[in-house]
């Protein structure tokens, strides 16, 4: 009877935190338990975002496909803006954020924003890109995090520019 006083709490404690119970405790080997050393536990390896290359486009056109999603676009930079600022349903504050809008690719002769497309990017990282100007060419991946009013409403996580314009001659940005 004293044995089953002490079997019934071992074997519930080892249901609930996983633990086998034979005669003894050790340890079952899951969840980062090192089996040579218990007290020492195992890094989980770290898992990397994989963004999907989309066309602008594609996603005004289309946007709840893309909620949620993370993306990766190349376009021609447009400009920074206030624009979707501060708006309370897909809520960016204007203290941290700056938008920045990206020329529509189907339009080549006139410089055209796609402002169906709202894109966000925290302050300091656009502050390292003041110089950008019309037609510089970018890429930035991020994710869609709203879809607010109808358009795609996204966080650049990552921005480079692959390609400025120096008063009318291109070179490669370092």
């Amino acid at each position: 009877m004293s044995k089953i006083r002490y079997i019934v709490p071992a074997t519930v404690f080892s249901l609930v935190f996983g633990i086998a119970v034979t005669g003894g405790i050790s340890f079952a080997n899951g969840a980062g338990i090192n089996l040579e050393n218990p007290l020492i536990s195992v890094a989980a390896p770290v898992a990397t975002k994989t963004y999907l290359s989309v066309n602008p486009l594609d996603m005004v056109n289309n946007p709840s496909f893309y909620l949620n999603k993370n993306v990766k676009i190349k376009a021609r930079f447009d400009k920074f803006s206030t624009l979707g600022l501060d708006y309370k349903p897909a809520m960016k504050s204007s203290e941290d954020y700056i938008s920045f809008l990206i020329q529509r690719p189907d339009v080549l002769d006139h410089n055209v924003p796609l402002s169906e497309l709202k894109i966000f990017i925290k302050r300091t990282e656009a502050e390292k890109h003041i110089d950008l100007d019309a037609g510089d060419i970018v890429e930035f991946s991020g994710k869609v995090f709203s879809t607010a009013l109808g358009d795609v409403w996204m966080d650049a996580e990552q921005f480079n520019v692959l390609t400025k314009k120096n008063k009318g001659t291109e070179k490669k940005a370092n």
